[in-house]
């Protein structure tokens, strides 16, 4: 799932992977992770997200928008996996975090030979979601990409994960630097599937307080709206049970909650 702030660096990549994708997406931008905590169906009717993910193949039984299914790591490239997150969607995210140990931790190798099994779906198809460094030369992500431009794979859009360590009005431009700088070295859609304020670089999280998150919360679904680069955003998470920078304390938003969900 997570973690890291991040470096911008631009280089051009070959002409194969520059060709802007269709859209495809539905017309909701904002979106919601959620992780099965009590309170969640209603969470999820009262947050106004269009679509949510949950990191597995199906909704597990919760509804609420469009659920878009995942392909976790490698042991989840299976037929049985596959077949069930057809049937769940027509979109799939693939690979959480590849780049991080604890997560879907992978060669860019691998990743490229398992990548036909998810291409033969049909589905819309994400790019790995790297945990930092999507705009990275030579980082993960940008070595995928090029093997993906080389071998003649599919990728659709592009995934990532931001979380910012600067508590300040300041952190929607740097997430908006951030998204800008992946679009333009990829040419691709961007989906932000994880954001939140959290500052992971001294070891323990640390956290802003509820007045900064929701704050960050509001502006950056504004700015996030109307940035063309991004297709879709979801907030980190919906629950806080699952984390401190949950929206909802069961059923009932807290005041970052009521921001994410008011927010135009």
């Amino acid at each position: 799932m997570l973690r890291r702030t991040l470096l911008i660096a631009l280089t051009a990549l070959p002409a194969l992977l520059l060709a802007p994708a269709s859209s495809g997406a539905a017309d909701g931008k904002k979106g919601v992770t959620e992780t099965g905590a009590p309170g969640t169906a209603e969470a999820l009717a009262d947050v106004g997200a269009s679509w949510f993910c949950n990191w597995s193949a199906d909704p597990q039984g919760v509804r609420g928008g469009e659920f878009v299914p995942m392909i976790w790591g490698a042991d989840n490239v299976n037929q049985q996996e596959l077949d069930r997150a057809k049937a769940a969607g027509s979109t799939l995210l693939t690979f959480n975090e590849p780049d991080l140990d604890g997560q879907a931790t992978m060669p860019v190798e691998q990743a490229l030979d398992l990548w036909p099994k998810l291409q033969d779906t049909g589905m819309r198809l994400g790019a790995p979601a790297v945990a930092s460094g999507a705009d990275r030369a030579g980082g993960w992500l940008d070595r995928f990409m090029r093997g993906a431009a080389q071998r003649g794979y599919r990728v659709d859009f592009v995934p990532v994960h931001w979380y910012g360590a600067d508590f300040s009005p300041a952190a929607t431009e740097q997430l908006r630097s951030y998204v800008r700088a992946v679009h333009e070295r990829y040419r691709k859609p961007v989906w932000v599937t994880e954001y939140a304020l959290t500052d992971f670089s001294q070891g323990s999280p640390r956290y802003p307080s509820e007045r900064q998150q929701a704050e960050f919360a509001r502006s950056s679904v504004s700015m996030l709206d109307g940035e063309p680069a991004v297709e879709r955003y979801a907030w980190f998470t919906l629950s806080t049970e699952a984390s401190p920078t949950g929206l909802y304390d069961g059923p009932t938003p807290n005041r970052t909650g009521a921001a994410y969900r008011d927010a135009r």
